[in-house]
């Protein structure tokens, strides 16, 4: 089974400028791919007990190429399993990838 990747943002009080500069680096990313549907990023607030919440980006298995030639050193991404999908949004990709990526 393919892996997920996952960027951590940290702090959500902090991330809106890295949130907001990778959103773009994505979504055209993903346009010059052609936008397939298995191709997305995915974003969750996540408090995990703290007080505060990180900002974490979960990206689909297909987008793993393009993530790693994008992010080569400025943000660190590491591997993790398939998200569960309450209370994930959509980032970047396809209306139709959440319906594809989580049956």
């Amino acid at each position: 089974m393919k892996r997920w990747l996952l960027i951590n943002l940290g702090d959500a009080m902090l991330a809106y400028d890295q949130q907001d500069r990778i959103t773009h680096q994505l979504k055209a990313a993903f346009s010059a791919a052609g936008n397939p549907d298995d191709m997305a990023a995915f974003i969750r607030h996540e408090a995990d007990g703290r007080l505060h919440c990180e900002v974490k980006i979960y990206l689909s298995p297909a987008s793993s190429a393009i993530v790693k030639d994008l992010f080569k050193t400025d943000v660190n991404v590491t591997e993790c399993e398939q998200p569960s999908i309450d209370s994930l949004s959509l980032l970047a990709g396809t209306k139709n990838a959440q319906q594809l990526l989580f049956p």
